[in-house]
This record gives C-alpha cells, sequence and structure tokens, in this order.
C-alpha cells in the first residue's frame, strides 16, 4: 500500500462525486488518540490563495474533539469503494468502538498524520479557519430542518498541504 506525492490539481475525478457520492474519511489524532468519521458534507477549492478543504461537523462528534486539539488532519477518498466501512464510520462513535479494528481499515501515517491505508487519494491538510455556522445568515428557511437539534456544523477550513495517491 504505497502511496505517491502528486498534485491536487492531477484528481481527474469531481470533488463533489468524491465528498457527496463516494464519501471520505477525515482522520484526525491529539492526546494519543486517532479516530475517523464519514463526511458527505463538504467542499475543495481555494480560499485565500490556498487549496483547502472545507469539513462540515456537527458538535457531538467524537472526531470533532480531535479536531478541535490537532492541526493536522487528513481527508481520504476511496472512489465508490469500501461503503460499508464508510457506512460504520459514520454511524458509530469512536467513544465506544476502534473504527480501524471494527472495519479492517488501516491508519498509517504519511508525514505524520493520520491516514487510511485502502484509501485511493489521501490529502494532508493543516487547520486554518473554523467556524460554527451561525443559522442568523440562512437565505433559505428550509434549511434549519437539518438542524432540528440546533446542533450546527462547525466548519473547517483546511489547507491541503499534500496530496497522496495509491500507486
Amino acid at each position: 500500500m504505497e502511496f505517491k506525492q502528486t498534485d491536487i490539481r492531477a484528481i481527474a475525478a469531481s470533488a463533489v462525486k468524491l465528498i457527496n457520492d463516494d464519501w471520505a474519511l477525515v482522520t484526525a489524532a491529539a492526546n494519543g488518540k486517532i479516530n475517523t468519521m464519514t463526511v458527505s458534507w463538504g467542499g475543495l477549492g481555494e480560499l485565500w490563495g490556498r487549496d483547502v478543504a472545507f469539513l462540515f461537523i456537527r458538535p457531538q462528534r467524537y472526531t470533532r474533539e480531535l479536531l478541535d486539539e490537532s492541526e493536522w488532519l487528513s481527508v481520504s477518498f476511496f472512489g465508490g469503494e469500501h461503503k460499508q466501512e464508510l457506512m460504520f464510520c459514520g454511524r458509530s462513535s469512536g467513544r465506544d468502538v476502534d473504527k480501524f479494528e471494527s472495519t479492517g481499515l488501516t491508519a498509517i501515517e504519511l508525514d505524520g498524520v493520520p491516514c487510511v491505508a485502502q484509501a485511493q487519494v489521501n490529502l494532508i491538510c493543516k487547520k486554518i479557519a473554523v467556524q460554527t455556522i451561525d443559522p442568523s445568515g440562512f437565505l433559505d428557511e428550509t434549511i434549519q430542518k437539518e438542524y432540528a437539534a440546533n446542533d450546527y456544523h462547525r466548519v473547517y477550513v483546511a489547507q491541503i498541504v499534500k496530496t497522496y495517491v495509491k500507486e
């Protein structure tokens, strides 16, 4: 399971397909703990002259605790494979189970950042901004239905520092 570094622009797949259709895992480590979670809301693009990933994490997620404590994270894409494992990682809490052990996915480090060995693409990212969604900014009132519990996502803007693809 070797990876080679490439430019993010060499990834031909649509960001919408990668995140919304195929899903991704966000992985972070802090205080000797590692966790991963499935994301299907987010984006890839440019902000402040940097290549970035936009991630939306609800407050109750264990991974959010680790993201808040860590400067670094990874975003792993699988090309539609491992949907069952990603479903488990989205429905289960790392407070209760070891997601890697439970799914058979393997945590590895690339440049000291935890990633997933089975991924086709691993983005090594550094947090550069964090902001909790403010519902007063919703221009479409139907968006509020996504937040019946008022558990507004925290938006993480993470600079894509390196991109690795499976060889």
